[in-house]
């Protein structure tokens, strides 16, 4: 089987599972650089599947889709990219499979966000459509808070701001839940502790192994599915005793989770991608 492996720069994630593909005996690893690629709309690339692992949203969501045009599986799928990369299309996708989630307003211009706002109610979190690792997220108190960022947010003028989706604050108490889905198995979970109300490991949040139970199974199996299924990591709240998805990743990191969890992470990836060209 020869894999092609998507990727932009080889970070240690990256290591660690071309490493698990190399263990393998059956599997020929073709190497994708999305810096280098050019493409032709007509021309099949010369492997049995892509693992996308590119941290680019842009590269990695058009990649996919023109991959699976000329009938190339990827893991993750293009339409799996497609929504867990946009916040309002992973919003929509879990409101349409019954998928508890904190209450989220979207608006278009900084006045409708506003209203948006005070509608939820302080304190809520003001974020970014489309991006990554806890970046360019608002914790917004009050109106002079909200007024002073939707102001900045439309001098800045970028897509990333032109775009509010509004989410209500969660009091979670220093930690959040990361669980990992690979196909129809939530195989491992950590909680996510930090000081900060950001708790993501990629802004110093520190990982501790968290049980999983069958509820989290079950709401992080149900997450996975509503946005299409695959190896997918889907990050949660504890509120007032039921646990809310806050957010599902479709190019999972999990270097700092292996140890903690005990679970061989990059091997169960290996395993499912080869299982499903099988």
């Amino acid at each position: 089987m020869r894999v092609g492996f998507l990727h932009s720069l080889i970070r240690k994630d990256e290591k660690l599972l071309i490493a698990e593909l190399r263990k393998r005996g059956d599997i020929e690893l073709v190497f994708l650089d999305d810096r280098r690629l050019v493409f032709d709309l007509e021309a099949r690339p010369q492997v049995d599947v892509v693992l996308e692992r590119s941290i680019n949203h842009s590269r990695a969501m058009h990649a996919l889709r023109l991959y699976e045009g000329v009938g190339t599986p990827c893991v993750n799928a293009y339409e799996v990219a497609r929504r867990c990369g946009d916040k309002i299309l992973t919003a929509a996708s879990l409101r349409d499979s019954g998928v508890p989630q904190p209450e989220v307003r979207v608006a278009f211009t900084p006045g409708s966000a506003l209203a948006a706002i005070e509608e939820l109610g302080y304190p809520v979190v003001l974020k970014p459509a489309v991006g990554s690792w806890g970046r360019l997220l608002s914790k917004i108190n009050d109106r002079d808070a909200a007024e002073t960022i939707l102001e900045h947010k439309s001098i800045l003028g970028s897509y990333h701001h032109s775009i509010f989706f509004v989410q209500q604050f969660v009091e979670k108490r220093g930690r959040d839940i990361r669980a990992f889905v690979v196909g129809d198995e939530c195989i491992a979970a950590i909680y996510r502790t930090s000081e900060h109300w950001i708790t993501n490991t990629a802004r110093g949040g520190r990982a501790t192994n968290c049980p999983v139970t069958p509820a989290l199974a079950d709401i992080s199996l149900r997450a996975a599915e509503a946005v299409g299924g695959g190896v997918l990591a889907v990050d949660l709240f504890e509120s007032e005793g039921e646990l809310l998805v806050n957010e599902v990743n479709y190019t999972m990191e999990f270097r700092n989770s292996i140890d903690v969890t005990g679970v061989n992470i990059p091997e169960r990836v290996v395993s499912y991608l080869a299982e499903a060209v099988r």
